[in-house]
């Protein structure tokens, strides 16, 4: 499926795309150039005809562990980068039995936390859970530590980052403290949390100043040194999920701003994870790139084999650069006192 994609027309694929940018969010002061179009991931590799999610690079960024999913499973699975290209994904050594996604490397590299549904405990039933108004697959947050080049075993996380069965997308900083979205117990609404660790322990989680329940906030992608949060949210203009992002002043942070249409499309954009460069955005979307009527049958063609290797409307990774934004970054202390 790869190398029939690699046979069609890319350039033209991606120029399609970027012509549809529209307008965009104003990335504030001290922004030196308006934001890109995204560009899709690997198509036909890491984006595929599956919902493809949540990628988790190694800091070298030559391997990334990412959700591989439909509506009966998911599973994490691995791709490593050889001669420029990225290989076909392999389940992960640790993923596979149980329900599994969203993975999250810590920033130097040397543990990852990912969702599975798990049992917490040999003997018990595997976690369910209730949202969006029905009983489905639950989650709870899982660390798993590098072994030279293979992985231990995964350990759950205690109950000050697992408040509940509805615990996912996990984010982490670089003292180790927690960000993930669980349900709000008295709206029910998906908000961001964040859990201090101190002194090896993990402080009970806390919600997010901008995150208060009044509209569902997810997938939050913190940085290293969580002078900056992006996040996906069904808040204003209300198109679905859209990607934001929100600074940091001091022990306050900002109102969250807008990605504008240029990154966000009419469908859902989501799972948002920062590169390895901390300055790359890597998210999901259910964009597919438009098609010019009338066309000729070996444009058809084209957009066909495109079609069957990954732009059929279930989730792709997608990318852009986020520096349009981040000149409005200050210097800060490297850990939040407060959430």
């Amino acid at each position: 499926m790869a190398t029939l994609w690699r046979m069609a027309d890319a350039t033209l694929a991606c120029a399609l795309l970027a012509a549809t940018g529209a307008a965009a969010a104003d990335p504030g002061p001290g922004a030196q150039s308006p934001p890109a179009s995204p560009t899709v991931f690997a198509p036909g590799t890491i984006s595929g005809p599956a919902h493809d999610s949540a990628p988790a690079f190694t800091t070298d960024g030559d391997t990334v562990y990412f959700t591989r999913s439909n509506a009966a499973q998911s599973t994490i699975v691995v791709s490593h980068r050889r001669d420029g290209r990225w290989s076909e994904p392999e389940v992960a050594p640790f993923s596979g039995e149980w329900n599994d996604m969203e993975p999250a490397f810590a920033p130097d590299g040397s543990w990852l936390v990912f969702v599975s549904n798990r049992p917490g405990s040999a003997g018990q039933a595997p976690i369910e859970a209730t949202y969006n108004g029905s009983t489905q697959k639950g989650g709870n947050l899982w660390r798993v530590e590098r072994r030279g080049r293979g992985w231990g075993e995964p350990e759950r996380l205690p109950d000050a980052v697992n408040p509940n069965t509805s615990t996912f997308a996990p984010s982490i900083a670089a003292d180790g403290s927690l960000w993930f979205m669980s349900t709000d117990p008295a709206r029910g609404k998906f908000r961001l949390y964040r859990s201090q660790l101190r002194d090896g322990l993990y402080e009970t989680a806390k919600p997010l100043p901008f995150s208060d329940g009044s509209a569902t906030d997810v997938d939050p992608a913190v940085a290293p040194d969580e002078s900056f949060v992006v996040f996906g949210s069904g808040r204003k203009p209300g198109r679905g999920i859209d990607l934001f992002i929100a600074f940091r002043d001091g022990d306050a942070w900002a109102e969250p701003v807008w990605l504008g249409d240029r990154v966000n499309s009419l469908g859902s954009d989501a799972e948002p994870r920062l590169g390895p460069d901390r300055a790359t955005l890597y998210f999901s979307s259910e964009r597919v790139v438009p098609v010019a009527f009338p066309r000729t049958r070996e444009q058809a063609r084209i957009d066909g084999v495109r079609m069957l290797a990954w732009d059929d409307g279930n989730y792709n990774i997608w990318s852009v650069s986020l520096r349009p934004w981040l000149p409005r970054v200050q210097p800060i202390a490297p850990a939040l006192s407060q959430p």
